[in-house]
């Protein structure tokens, strides 16, 4: 090793001597890695990063006019839900109109036939309550005249009627 180092050979990057020569030889590396880049690499990247800005943007417009789509359809969804439940309350008020309309008709029908099954039912009451008057009556004037007989009085049939009548009219004979 101490023939290395008195020769004074050793790294040549740090041999005093040669950085003039090193220098020279980075500016000119420099220049032409910059000139390199600038014509070269550097459009190329702006070139592509202007391509995806381009897209990015175009996909960003895409996805508003998405969007506004989906906004436009969840409203006519809604329009079309709120004009359905309109037509169906429509439907079920024109059923309940219908169905009152035919429960009115059917109790316009039983109100018809309980009242003539009614006039029918007085008619037959005072038939029967006629018929039962003639029966008090006739029974009233026998009995009236088996009891006047029964005292030994002669009973007079005409007497007997005007005084049976008389008494079921609510006079006094």
């Amino acid at each position: 090793m101490e023939e290395i180092e008195a020769s004074g050979t050793g790294m040549p990057q740090l041999d005093i001597t040669t950085f003039s020569n090193q220098i020279f030889w980075l500016v000119v590396t420099l220049v032409v890695l910059f000139y390199i880049m600038s014509r070269v690499a550097l459009p190329r990247v702006a070139a592509v990063l202007a391509d995806r800005r381009g897209t990015i943007t175009s996909d960003i417009a895409a996805a508003e006019d998405y969007k506004l789509r989906a906004q436009e359809a969840e409203a006519a969804y809604n329009k079309a839900l709120a004009d359905a439940r309109v037509e169906a309350q429509s439907i079920i008020d024109a059923a309940k109109a219908e169905m009152q309309e035919e429960l009115d008709q059917q109790i316009a029908k039983a109100n018809a036939e309980i009242a003539a099954k009614s006039s029918e039912s007085e008619r037959r009451i005072r038939e029967i309550r006629d018929s039962a008057m003639e029966m008090v009556t006739q029974v009233s004037k026998d009995a009236t005249g088996d009891i006047v007989e029964a005292f030994g009085v002669p009973a007079e049939a005409s007497r007997i009627d005007e005084a049976v009548s008389a008494r079921l009219k609510g006079g006094a004979a």
